[in-house]
């Protein structure tokens, strides 16, 4: 299967998790979208609808297969999405016959590999625990931040090509994720806004989690807050450094490795092809 013709503007609706992306080829058609128009194809009333658009393009490092550009649907930039990787991985192995990929990002090279099950594995990278590489406004312990909103306080903070702030919760299922989220996003303490995870450790290796995801809100599924969140559990002595990750849309299976990468396991799933309207385009 190739991923799209070159031929007009197509689009693959896929998702991982319920995460889901509108994916567009411009490898071989450059192809550059004003954040109006972003927005409009992620309308999900009178566009397409996205969590993220990825957009392929050719590399700029020539060990990697692809470059993945990502934007939120308020057409904001983003420098790297788990789900996203895991979906571009299986389409270039279906269209190369390659068993693993190289995927660059503004966050860096990600490598990829199929898995058993159907199932695709990211190396997600080293976790950033630093405050100048997440990063925060100003020098500090990433392991308990100085924030507090309606009683949750001291998330811990983790860099995975984004930053995020992950709290502990008692219940995930009752989090106030739609309140609590675009204020914390949004909090002075982080200069490039911040994902926001609601965490429920279950067990030593299986955590409940519900994410707002900064540019785009409440999602099914966060590939890199899933990551965030098993490393900050971690850190904090609460699971092992393996674990299931439970999210709105399935399971993701992280393991923070020894040498600092993360590694993250899930499905990838297509849902349709299609072809844009000129009237969404520039």
């Amino acid at each position: 299967m190739t991923i799209l013709s070159p031929q007009g503007r197509s689009f693959l609706k896929m998702h991982g998790l319920g995460n889901d992306f509108v994916v567009l080829d411009a490898r071989t058609q450059p192809l550059a979208l004003s954040d109006d128009c972003v927005r409009a194809i992620g309308d999900r009333r009178t566009g397409v609808g996205f969590d993220q658009m990825v957009i392929l393009e050719p590399p700029r490092d020539p060990s990697a297969d692809v470059f993945m550009a990502l934007r939120n649907n308020d057409g904001s930039e983003v420098g790297a999405c788990g789900n996203a990787s895991r979906c571009v991985a299986r389409l270039l192995m279906e269209e190369t016959g390659k068993s693993s990929v190289t995927i660059q990002t503004l966050a860096g090279l990600l490598y990829a590999e199929s898995a058993p099950g159907g199932l695709y594995s990211v190396d997600m990278g080293p976790a950033r625990l630093d405050w100048r590489d997440i990063p925060l406004a100003s020098e500090m312990d990433s392991l308990r931040l100085p924030v507090s909103v309606d009683g949750m306080d001291a998330p811990v903070g983790v860099g995975m090509g984004n930053p995020h702030a992950v709290f502990f919760v008692s219940n995930a299922e009752t989090a106030a994720v739609e309140r609590i989220g675009p204020r914390i996003e949004t909090h002075p303490l982080f200069p490039e806004k911040t994902n926001v995870e609601f965490a429920q450790v279950l067990s030593p290796d299986r955590i409940r989690m519900r994410v707002w995801e900064r540019g785009a809100g409440v999602t099914q599924a966060c590939g890199t807050g899933a990551c965030a969140t098993l490393v900050a559990a971690a850190r904090r002595g609460l699971t092992g450094r393996k674990a299931d990750v439970v999210l709105d849309g399935g399971v993701l299976t992280i393991e923070w490795r020894d040498d600092n990468h993360v590694m993250m396991t899930g499905s990838a799933s297509l849902a349709y092809a299609g072809r844009l309207d000129s009237a969404l385009l520039p």
